[in-house]
């Protein structure tokens, strides 16, 4: 995470200069809806059975699934800040027991993360229609875990959960402009949230990381 927020911090400091120099654009509120594919990172999955005492260490591998969500922010020129409400999340497709290493297959479960961000983005304006964009943002995230199967077992591996953590993004993109107040939005976020914990009236408590990387088309409106 560190590393991350070096390379992001070091990449806006080169930007400022030329956000500086660019045209500037049009300023004012707007609204954005967009859709895409959420691809989940291999997540490392501490469990503990409280029945049998027996602890678990498993490495998750997921499917693409959706990524859907919305902003509302104010266009300063060069730089946007904004809110965003998200959804995002990936279905549980191979589980490996890495004490064992076994591994399973034909897993019926998902981790989703609803998460509510702080944005802030700076547009790289230039004389074409089409405007480079980098940035990023804070903010919490309500993780949920499934009840998730395995064909080996009858009960689930993992019990339903949730919990809420802190969430940071960072990503780039770029805007083309379709009407004067309409533009089309082709994106790319990295989002990650600390560790959550799965263990509120369980049998089976267990704990993992939400990492992943998003893409999505959407449209921003210009008021």
């Amino acid at each position: 995470m560190n590393r991350l927020l070096i390379i992001f911090t070091a990449v806006v400091s080169l930007t400022i200069p030329t956000l500086s120099a660019a045209t500037p654009p049009r300023q004012g509120p707007y609204i954005s809806g967009f859709f895409g594919t959420c691809i989940l990172g291999d997540a490392d999955v501490s469990s503990y059975d409280y029945w049998t005492g027996d602890s678990y260490a498993d490495r998750a591998e997921f499917a693409p699934d959706i990524n859907i969500g919305g902003t509302v922010g104010f266009d300063y020129g060069a730089v946007r800040l904004e809110g965003e409400l998200s959804y995002k999340q990936g279905e549980m497709a191979t589980i490996t027991d890495r004490v064992n290493n076994v591994q399973f297959h034909g897993e019926s479960g998902n981790l989703g993360a609803l998460a509510m961000m702080f944005n802030t983005f700076f547009d790289l304006h230039n004389s074409s229609p089409v405007t480079p964009y980098l940035g990023g943002g804070v903010g919490f995230a309500a993780i949920h875990l499934s009840d998730t199967y395995v064909a080996e077992f009858g009960p689930p591996i993992y019990q339903e959960g949730d919990d809420s953590v802190f969430a940071y993004q960072i990503g780039a993109g770029f805007e083309i402009a379709l009407k004067q107040r309409l533009s089309l939005d082709f994106g790319y976020r990295y989002f990650a949230a600390t560790k959550a914990s799965f263990d509120s009236y369980q049998d089976i408590a267990s704990e993992l990381k939400f990492k992943s990387h998003n893409v999505a088309v959407g449209l921003r409106a210009l008021f």
